[in-house]
């Protein structure tokens, strides 16, 4: 039995090397070996875990390494991102500019989802009024493609707000949509008080509009006083944990994803510094 038992493992070893040499052959030993430590790890709970990302050195193994099962990068292609094998990649047509046959045949060759317009109510991102966003949505139908609405960064669930607005228009035209992107930023640094706005507010949301939500963004950063404020890796992480643990268990929650995966742009709420998970990064990857 025992010569049998070394000889079954020495057989499973020799077939997992393989493998990684199979993948490595195709795109590299590093993308291989980050694929190969991802594969078969998924569950209900880790394909609902998302992150948002840009290429940057080390996003494979970085990707790999959090556990994710989807990330998003604001555009309709990966712009040169290698996903471990089994990450899925939702697209997004970010603005007016990006409503184009070349992006929209682009997202329908790399997604089956497709996110809608990236925060419309604000200046500094697509900056649409809602008729221009209506009158473009039939492009984004056009594709087929299951679809979400415009992510607002603020206020979806106030009445008369734009994603009312939009939702309203969409309904009297009737358009497709969905399911209902959001964004949430936290300025109230304690994990326990900050889980509970975030939860009330996708509440909210759910109530009045009776769709699947994802949380395409969302962290602890407080932007009420012009310059942002940022809490302790302690307290991120602590968010972390007690966040995602509520996410999960939100059935109308479909995804979630923190912003963001790294901090080589200089964003305070990324978790991996490279390929090297910070202490939120540690938090993220035990999350699902």
């Amino acid at each position: 039995m025992r010569r049998t038992r070394v000889r079954v493992r020495a057989l499973v070893l020799v077939l997992a090397l393989a493998a990684v040499i199979a993948v490595a052959g195709r795109g590299g030993a590093s993308d291989a070996l980050a694929a190969g430590s991802h594969s078969g790890a998924f569950t209900a709970a880790t394909k609902k875990k998302g992150i948002s990302a840009w290429k940057f050195d080390g996003v494979t193994k970085a990707l790999a390494d959090s556990r994710v099962g989807w990330f998003y990068d604001w555009s309709s292609g990966k712009d040169r991102i290698k996903p471990p094998a089994g990450v899925e990649f939702v697209p997004m047509i970010h603005d007016a500019g990006s409503v184009t046959r070349a992006e929209l045949d682009r997202a329908e060759k790399q997604g089956k989802t497709l996110l809608g317009f990236n925060e419309p109510d604000r200046p500094d991102q697509a900056h649409m009024t809602v008729r221009e966003a209506l009158d473009l949505w039939p492009r984004l139908q056009s594709t087929g493609m299951r679809l979400g609405a415009p992510a607002v960064a603020t206020g979806g669930d106030v009445a008369g707000g734009w994603l009312d607005r939009f939702m309203k228009g969409a309904a009297a035209r009737h358009y497709k949509v969905d399911f209902i992107p959001l964004h949430w930023y936290g300025a109230d640094f304690n994990a326990e008080r900050a889980t509970g706005q975030l939860r009330s507010y996708l509440q909210a949301v759910h109530k009045r509009y009776k769709k699947p939500i994802w949380l395409t963004e969302y962290a602890l950063t407080d932007f009420s006083t012009g310059t942002p404020r940022y809490p302790t890796q302690a307290q991120q992480a602590a968010f972390v944990k007690k966040s995602t643990a509520m996410l999960q268990a939100l059935p109308y929650v479909k995804r979630y994803a923190w912003f963001t995966l790294s901090t080589s742009r200089g964003d305070r709420t990324g978790l991996y510094h490279g390929a090297r998970a910070n202490r939120v990064g540690d938090a993220y990857r035990a999350a699902g």
